[in-house]
């Protein structure tokens, strides 16, 4: 389907598909919404609340690559090392990527743009303290023999992809998290919320970013 580069809020772009009414990212701020629901809930609370190294995440939905080039800023910050394995079955070209504006804004750019033209289905150094792994593959179809803290859920909204907020699809990640870990995602709806809750996770609640008032962080309890 055909995708456009559109600007956000805060300055930052983002990629829509007009003909199913959905983009990539909150109009309101991509780089500020990833920040909020991905790095300060999700990665810094990993980072606190396990010691140790490295810190593993797993996206489902590389996207744009704004969530790998945000952990990519923290681990180098923190110097903690970071694993990063995602999945995309529809990845953007080289040339589209090579129109956003993140590495610009975030700083990173070469990196940035390395985090696309690096090979697939395999682990690459992208820094000392960043290894990413992307998959091309479904989340239906994905299976990896690795453990996460932190689980990132970037999928489109319930609405757009209904069948990837299911019981089945949180039962299918609820293993893959290590103890004390969690998935964090924007959708705050409760029919997200009861099909985490019964493949096992604990469901809270927690401010969204703008233009939400909530989204969700799913713990796998000790």
């Amino acid at each position: 389907m055909q995708r456009e580069i559109r600007l956000t809020a805060d300055g930052s772009h983002t990629v829509a598909i007009p003909a199913m009414d959905v983009s990539y990212h909150s109009k309101h701020g991509a780089v500020s919404e990833s920040m909020q629901v991905y790095i300060e809930a999700g990665l810094l609370t990993c980072m606190n609340g396990f010691a140790s190294d490295p810190v593993c995440i797993f996206e489902m939905g590389f996207g744009t690559g704004l969530n790998a080039l945000l952990s990519l800023r923290e681990a180098i910050n923190h110097r903690r090392n970071i694993f990063y394995l995602a999945i995309e079955p529809y990845p953007l070209t080289t040339t589209e990527a090579a129109l956003l504006n993140y590495g610009r804004i975030i700083g990173f750019e070469d990196a940035f743009q390395f985090l696309h033209t690096a090979a697939w289905e395999k682990p690459l150094s992208i820094n000392p303290f960043f290894t990413l792994h992307k998959t091309q593959a479904a989340l239906q179809d994905f299976t990896t023999g690795h453990s996460f803290h932190c689980i990132y859920f970037d999928a489109f909204a319930p609405e757009a992809q209904p069948e990837l907020w299911t019981t089945g699809i949180f039962s299918q990640l609820f293993p893959l998290l290590l103890p004390g870990g969690c998935l964090v995602t924007y959708s705050s709806k409760s029919i997200v919320r009861k099909a985490m809750a019964e493949a096992g996770f604990r469901v809270e609640k927690i401010p969204g970013p703008h233009g939400k008032r909530e989204m969700v962080r799913a713990w796998k309890l000790q």
